[in-house]
C-alpha cells in the first residue's frame, strides 16, 4: 500500500508536465471530504490516504506519497441534481434565491454562473421545482463550496484579478 499524508492544492508548485504525467485517482465527493480513506489509482496501486483532520480533497489536487509518487485527483462523476432557471420565464435571480434557501438548510452546494448542483434529495427537488426552477438528475463531478470559513478558495480563477476590498487571501 502506498501511504499518502500530503496534499498539494491544485498541484501548487508543480510543473504542469509533472501534473500531467502523474497517475490519477477518481474520487466522488463522499470520499473527497474525508481525511482518511483507501483508494486505487490509475496504475492499480492501493493508496492509503491519511491527511490532517478536516482536509478536503478537490478535483485537480495532487496527493504526494511518502516515496514521492504523485497522484492527481479527478472529481468522479456522481449522481447530482443540476438546477437551472426555468427555460421559459426564469432569470439568474432565481438561482440566487435557490442558493439562499439551500444555504439555510446547510446543504452542500456547487455554485456556477448558470446552474447549481446538490446531492440528490427528493424533498429539495420538489421545493426547487415549486420555485419554478428546472431540476435535472445527472451524473457529473460535484465540487461544493467550502463555506465562509474554509481555509482557501474552493474555486479556480481563469484570469488574474485584484480585489479592492480590505482582506487578504
Amino acid at each position: 500500500m502506498l501511504h499518502i499524508a500530503k496534499l498539494l492544492a491544485q498541484g501548487a508548485g508543480l510543473a504542469p508536465v509533472l501534473r500531467k504525467r502523474a497517475a490519477t485517482v477518481e474520487l466522488d465527493w463522499d470520499v473527497r471530504q474525508k481525511s482518511r480513506f483507501d483508494a486505487t489509482d490509475s496504475t492499480g496501486r492501493t493508496l492509503g490516504v491519511f491527511l490532517p483532520r478536516g482536509s478536503v480533497v478537490r478535483g485537480g489536487d495532487v496527493l504526494v506519497a511518502e516515496d514521492g509518487a504523485l497522484i492527481r485527483v479527478i472529481a468522479a462523476p456522481q449522481a447530482v441534481l443540476k438546477i437551472t432557471p426555468c427555460s421559459e420565464h426564469g432569470t439568474p435571480l432565481d438561482l440566487i434565491r435557490a442558493a439562499y434557501h439551500l444555504g439555510n438548510r446547510h446543504v452542500p452546494i456547487e455554485l456556477q454562473a448558470t446552474h447549481l448542483k446538490i446531492e440528490p434529495d427528493p424533498v429539495l427537488a420538489d421545493m426547487l421545482r415549486a420555485m419554478h426552477l428546472d431540476v435535472l438528475a445527472v451524473q457529473e463531478a460535484f465540487e461544493p463550496e467550502g463555506g465562509a470559513y474554509a481555509q482557501a478558495h474552493t474555486h479556480a480563477h481563469a484570469h488574474a484579478h485584484t480585489h479592492s476590498c480590505d482582506h487578504h487571501h
